[in-house]
């Protein structure tokens, strides 16, 4: 008896613990809940909407308002180290795109940042922005084309425009017209878990 007890134990010990199955959210102010509890932002709901089928989850969110794709390559590094995720959500670029920078630097950074995660061995979401229509139809046109480009490029999982089920109606957004409210954040939620739900399946 104290044989088997002791390969049992033995057996839990080489096992260890079980393994979260991490999810980073590496994001700008839409990711890290500006103007909102933390709890009413899109990844801590990611996290409870989650849980019941997937009990391991571990969402962690390392955005940062104002971030930009330049800003990211900098600290994903890290951040992947520190954390070793399974899958790595991007949602970046916005602030790029409202600051006027080069659409093809934005793309660079994109796929860059998106190998940087790949080379890890975790699975890619890029969740993709739209601009306001002042910055010419050329420009917003190709901006939004940068993500799909981006995700195609890195085989990448994509959603085109993560603010589309709130992008027309104005009672979604904070008084600056940009930030979400927080309530929008569960309709921008379905968009991410459409995706997250399938990668999660793969990638147990």
């Amino acid at each position: 008896m104290k044989l088997i007890l002791s390969i049992v134990l033995f057996g839990f010990a080489l096992c260890g613990p079980a393994q979260a199955t991490k999810v980073l959210v590496i994001g700008d102010s839409i990711s890290a809940a500006y103007g909102l509890d933390e709890s009413d932002g899109w990844v801590q709901l990611a996290q409870k909407a989650l849980v019941d089928e997937h009990p391991d989850i571990e969402m962690i969110n390392a955005s940062i308002s104002g971030d930009t794709t330049e800003g990211a390559l900098r600290r994903l590094p890290a951040a992947l180290d520190r954390f070793e995720p399974d899958i790595v959500v991007i949602e970046l670029g916005g602030n790029d795109g409202l600051r006027g920078y080069s659409l093809k630097k934005i793309q660079e950074n994109l796929i860059t940042l998106a190998n940087m995660a790949k080379d890890t061995d975790a699975a890619v979401l890029i969740l993709g922005m739209r601009i306001p229509s002042n910055y010419g139809a050329a420009y917003t046109e190709k901006f939004a084309q940068t993500f799909v480009d981006a995700a195609a490029a890195t085989e990448s999982e994509l959603v085109p425009f993560f603010l589309e089920p709130i992008a027309m109606d104005a009672k979604y957004f904070q008084r600056d017209g940009i930030h979400p409210t927080a309530e929008a954040q569960p309709l921008m939620l379905e968009l991410a878990l459409e995706k997250l739900n399938t990668m999660l399946e793969l990638v147990h």
